[in-house]
């Protein structure tokens, strides 16, 4: 008989509802950064266009102040993988590949949603990897539901976008999210059937998939541990949303 994990925080139908609400804010947040990207922008204004969308909507940017962290958005161009810090000197220039990483809590809890985004026309290569980035995120939705397991989910990512020659990144993964923005379990974007805590009702979970075109191997370009880059410097691509899975389906919540 398999025993549950009591470290993760199974949500009602009620907290989802909420999470929902938290979930829209997210994706209305992401959505109306993405929509200002144009060359000559910097990703510090990109950072101040995504605040003011969550607050202007009631609810608070879950990033800022945690660990540290000085920004609402974590904007990543490029070789920049993940928690880069938005700032004023960065400026977006056309054909960079840019992920905006952004989540927003209201009534206690927190959604959580990325995507990168084309800056004018991109090169072949990049356009490929957001396409299968994109993909194997929906890949990894469909695969999370009751009764599977977690390691199904990573699973079935990592074969999707390995076919295509590109590289799971393994350092970061995905995660439980609830009334904080990271709780158990961690939800990989890599690894074996049947491994891994067994999906149940009320399960909610961030799924982010990222991906590089060249090494999965990673560095902080920062003292803190923020700033992480591919160490061969190739492009990489991240795209996540929260999902709840339910005996009714499983529902992406970060959606406007």
């Amino acid at each position: 008989m398999l025993k549950r994990n009591l470290n993760i925080k199974l949500k009602s139908r009620e907290e989802i509802d909420i999470m929902r609400e938290a979930g829209r804010i997210s994706a209305l947040a992401l959505k109306t950064a993405g929509e200002a990207i144009e060359p000559g922008i910097s990703t510090k204004e990109l950072d101040i266009i995504a605040q003011n969308c969550i607050e202007s909507n009631g609810a608070k940017p879950s990033f800022l102040g945690v660990d540290g962290f000085p920004a609402t958005a974590c904007i990543s161009v490029n070789e920049q993988l993940i928690h880069c810090i938005p700032s004023g000197e960065k400026i977006i220039k056309e054909g960079d590949i840019v992920s905006i990483d952004v989540g927003a809590c209201i009534n206690g809890f927190h959604g959580d949603n990325t995507r990168t985004f084309a800056c004018g026309k991109i090169s072949k290569v990049a356009k490929s990897l957001l396409e299968v980035t994109e993909k194997s995120l929906q890949i990894g939705i469909e695969n999370a539901k009751i009764s599977n397991h977690i390691g199904d989910i990573g699973h079935s990512i990592q074969n999707f976008v390995e076919s295509f020659g590109f590289s799971v990144i393994k350092n970061y993964v995905g995660h439980g999210i609830g009334r904080s923005v990271h709780e158990a379990p961690s939800v990989p974007n890599y690894g074996k059937k049947f491994s891994g805590p067994v999906i149940e009702n009320g399960l909610v979970i961030a799924i982010e998939p990222m991906v590089s075109i060249g090494s999965p191997e990673l560095e902080a370009l920062s003292e803190s541990g923020w700033n992480v880059v591919t160490k061969d410097r190739s492009l990489c691509a991240h795209f996540e949303h929260t999902v709840a899975i339910t005996e009714e389906g499983t529902f992406v919540l970060t959606l406007v």
